[in-house]
């Protein structure tokens, strides 16, 4: 073949690879145009395809008070996505040499030698600690999640902790505190900020010129997106965040800068094989089970294919990095309104990339059964039997006090940024709210303390105060 018939095929090939292209592009901006509003907080993409960022664009607004709108240069904090880096971190400090992944973890945080068991890097990392998470541990104290909450608050918080959630290893509970101490791992052993270390050994590497972690909440980011929770007819509000932490959270950076990011899970430029094969190792518990969990990384299948990535959502923030190794595509997708679905923005993403047209098939939910009133408790609780819980309650590892107290047939619980509300019987010494409250009785029969059980915080306790 001459030479001039395999430039003309190469021209052709060209023009095809574009046209294909485009025809995603179109097909993209027709799933991505509800997001495409004039006065609406709106979604920045990204794709990642054979090793090149084939697509960097902005739907939407990043600022509504100025109409700023989102742009691939416009800047977003990604929330738990954050901690694919805070894993990384440590998984590269550990190929230096400078810790083990299964270290106690109170040899590099000392403060923390009250905690009862042997907690280790690796269990932070699969949330297979135990360790209480900060966020609810933060609400039960009576913080707001729109407070500054710096890492220095959170830190104190957790060196306040005498107990844990379950036998390290034996469960698997997602826990930011979890990715708080990581960070605080990496700057104590690398002698460097974790945004300086991270910086040198990973986003300037990687040509990640538009991230940052945000530590420092009045710290001044041009091109940022501020975040945005619905309200009633067809308006927004402002969902506020003022985190001053890292670790968990708190990283601002761009899809296209993510999309660099997941390329190195390909390339393996930062870090080499052995780090990303580290990075894609599932948690196993204590009794043998694999989770689905590796090192901030969530595997799952779509369309048959195997499926790396993770989500995050703070404030009206709402994220997801998404990997598929055997398509060498990987797809990122931010936003600043409260109720996206980035999940399915990116699946649907990833199939305008796989060229599936067909929906993917699902398990039918389960039929509702009929709505019906709640079971009347099976303890039909006395003035008398309520006025026993009147009280002052303390807590040493929340350093928060609660008082307890009795009005006709009603328990009520007060604290001073909680405000009030109702306990509500369901046994003897048993009461439920937003959470579930678990009185103790001394050998006499009086009423000592309870202990308190959320969704990531169990059997915390307070001590009843004298008087």
């Amino acid at each position: 073949m001459s030479r001039r018939s395999i430039a003309a095929l190469l021209v052709i090939a060209s023009a095809s690879g574009a046209n294909a292209q485009q025809s995603i592009s179109a097909r993209i901006d027709s799933v991505m145009a509800p997001f495409n509003q004039p006065n609406a907080p709106g979604v920045q993409i990204a794709v990642l395809k054979d090793g090149v960022v084939v697509l960097e664009r902005g739907y939407g607004l990043a600022q509504l008070e100025y109409g700023v709108k989102i742009t691939p240069a416009t800047v977003f904090h990604v929330a738990s996505v954050s901690k694919q880096f805070t894993a990384f971190a440590n998984v590269l400090l550990a190929q230096q040499g400078k810790l083990l992944l299964d270290d106690d973890i109170r040899k590099h945080l000392p403060e923390l030698k009250e905690l009862p068991k042997k907690v280790t890097i690796r269990q932070l990392i699969h949330h297979t600690s135990g360790v209480r998470d900060q966020w609810e541990l933060a609400q039960m104290a009576g913080w707001r999640m729109d407070d500054v909450i710096t890492r220095d608050q959170i830190m104190t918080l957790m060196k306040r902790q005498r107990e844990l959630n379950f036998e390290p290893g034996s469960q698997h509970l997602y826990s930011n505190m979890g990715y708080t101490l990581l960070a605080e791992i990496v700057e104590r052993v690398s002698g460097q900020t974790f945004n300086d270390f991270l910086t040198t050994n990973v986003f300037r590497p990687l040509g990640m010129h538009s991230t940052h972690v945000h530590n420092d909440h009045s710290m001044i980011v041009p091109n940022r997106a501020y975040s945005y929770s619905p309200g009633a007819n067809n308006t927004w509000r402002n969902a506020v965040l003022s985190y001053a932490n890292q670790g968990a959270t708190s990283l601002f950076t761009t899809a296209g800068d993510l999309a660099r990011w997941l390329n190195n899970f390909e390339t393996a430029q930062v870090g080499g094989p052995a780090v990303i094969r580290q990075m894609r190792e599932r948690g196993v518990l204590n009794n043998g089970d694999t989770l689905s969990y590796a090192f901030a990384i969530t595997r799952s299948m779509h369309r048959g294919r195997e499926v790396w990535g993770h989500t995050g959502g703070d404030a009206g923030f709402r994220t997801i990095v998404m990997h598929i190794p055997s398509e060498r595509l990987g797809v990122v997708v931010l936003s600043n309104a409260g109720n996206a679905n980035p999940a399915r923005v990116a699946l649907a993403i990833t199939d305008a990339y796989l060229g599936e047209t067909t929906p993917v098939t699902q398990t039918p939910p389960p039929q509702q059964p009929p709505q019906t009133q709640p079971a009347a408790p099976s303890w039909k609780a006395s003035f008398e039997d309520l006025k026993a819980y009147d009280g002052e309650y303390y807590s040493p590892e929340l350093n928060v006090s609660y008082r307890i107290e009795a009005r006709g047939d009603t328990l009520f619980l007060q604290q001073n940024r909680l405000g009030e509300g109702r306990l509500l019987p369901v046994e003897r010494d048993v009461f439920r709210a937003n959470r579930t409250y678990r009185f103790e009785r001394s050998a006499t029969g009086a009423v000592t303390g309870f202990r308190v059980t959320g969704g990531r915080v169990r059997n915390l306790h307070f001590v009843r105060r004298p008087g």
